[in-house]
């Protein structure tokens, strides 16, 4: 084993201890595995240009936009009306309320940015909803927690930038515009919301499962009439991005020059979040939590919501930017690609290895450490690179929040639900196996992917 891999080793003692063992904040534990390292490596007079490096990528004050965003979405409940509207169109189908589960919870959670979050958000209406319908109490659990989790790979979520993060440090004169990427990465979302889909299909009809009563199905036209405008939020977040995939070579090129149309692309992901904010203050039906007071009270009190999330980040670029100058990841990524695995072999090897290191880092860090190495390693056995950073959002963060014991999604699931542990983490298993195999699947190009 490379003498600098003790440092990856090292790290993930200091992180499992502080934050598993002394139940520390994961952000407090990835910033004393930073000091720990510098310690250790002797290189505390580069320190300064390690923060200064964590703190100057504007992917990072983008995440904070968005981070920032879900914060306005939860307090306004403006996602609340969506889901009324989405039980009212599949309630009366067979299982209807698991359906209803997988489309909102993943929609919800790519707002959000928060697994456990929108698990505790959308499972309050969600679990009943598929208790009271027949579902077995581990499996609504199960279903709400696996699908709010999905979003950590659907943009706008903050996971993503990290993951484009990576690729553009890898590939600086990348033609690689920020709208083509969210679109490769919707491309890969649409076939893990249709796996969910299809595996709860499956419990439906091994459990016999009817469709929801007749008096918790919402009116669909005063749904409509009522919520209307939340579903223009979801236009806001991808036209922008949409437009910039279809018309930046031509379009916009032409109008504002190739350097210009370069420079827009990236200054989408600094705006968008602003304005669906905007538009989400406009349409809150309690206009007493949007006033300028509560909105300065609601980030007050939700530093703690936000702190974490950019901590974990801010931390996690530093140890990257140190790893880099230490080359960690070139030895880790010399020494697995040593091993001259064949495609499916390095496909499975790394799916693996982010599967377990998910168990103890959470995934946003993952992708921020070693993101450009999973991406260098899998491209060496013929993966594109472009499809394995779509990927990363997906086999560090996704993973990361449905395999204990970090699942913490489970965990919240499985309260709101009040199932029994053992038989939650039975059925989670399905869902762990499931999207391992589709993982897999699409890294090896299987399937076609929209963008690529």
């Amino acid at each position: 084993m490379p003498s600098v891999m003790w440092y990856l080793l090292i790290m993930l003692g200091v992180i499992v201890f502080w934050f598993l063992l002394l139940k520390r904040p994961v952000y407090e534990a990835v910033f004393v595995a930073f000091l720990v390292l510098v310690t250790l490596s002797g290189t505390w007079p580069q320190i300064g240009e390690f923060v200064e490096k964590g703190l100057s990528t504007s992917l990072l004050y983008s995440m904070t936009a968005f981070v920032a965003m879900s914060l306005i979405l939860t307090k306004t409940k403006v996602i609340d009306g969506c889901i009324a509207i989405i039980l009212s169109l599949l309630g009366k189908v067979p299982g209807g309320a698991g359906y209803v589960s997988v489309i909102s919870s993943s929609f919800m959670g790519a707002l959000s940015g928060s697994g456990p979050g929108n698990v505790m958000a959308t499972g309050s209406i969600t679990i009943p909803a598929m208790k009271r319908s027949g579902f077995p109490a581990a499996l609504a659990g199960n279903i709400e927690s696996n699908s709010s989790y999905l979003g950590n790979m659907i943009p706008p979520s903050s996971n993503i930038v990290a993951a484009m993060g990576a690729y553009l440090a890898l590939y600086p004169e990348s033609e690689l515009s920020t709208g083509q990427f969210w679109i490769i990465l919707w491309g890969c979302s649409i076939w893990f919301v249709l796996q969910r889909m299809l595996t709860v299909w499956g419990f439906v009809k091994y459990y016999k499962i009817r469709p929801m009563a007749e008096e918790d199905i919402p009116d669909l036209k005063q749904s409509i009439r009522e919520n209307w405008q939340g579903l223009l939020l979801p236009v806001i977040i991808i036209l922008p991005f949409l437009l910039d995939y279809l018309f930046k070579d031509t379009f916009f090129t032409d109008r504002l020059g190739a350097q210009g149309a370069k420079y827009m692309s990236s200054s989408i992901l600094l705006f968008v979040g602003g304005v669906a904010s905007i538009f989400t203050c406009l349409i809150a039906k309690d206009k007493s939590k949007v006033t300028i007071p509560a909105l300065a009270d609601m980030f007050a009190k939700g530093v703690k919501t936000i702190s974490p999330a950019i901590g974990v980040c801010v931390f996690g670029y530093m140890i990257g930017s140190m790893f880099a100058d230490l080359e960690v990841a070139a030895e880790m990524e010399a020494f697995i690609i040593s091993m001259n695995f064949s495609k499916l072999g390095m496909v499975l090897f790394i799916c693996v290895i982010t599967c377990f290191l998910g168990m103890v880092i959470p995934g946003s860090s993952l992708v921020v450490i070693f993101g450009s190495m999973f991406i260098t390693t899998l491209s060496s056995t013929g993966v594109d690179p472009m499809l394995a950073a779509a990927m990363l959002p997906c086999i560090c963060g996704v993973m990361c929040g449905i395999t204990p014991p970090l699942g913490l999604g489970m965990y919240a699931g499985m309260t709101i639900a009040e199932s029994d542990f053992s038989k939650t983490f039975k059925n989670n298993l399905w869902w762990v196996a499931a999207q391992f195999i589709l993982q897999v699947v699409i890294l090896m190009g299987w399937l076609p992917i929209l963008g690529l």
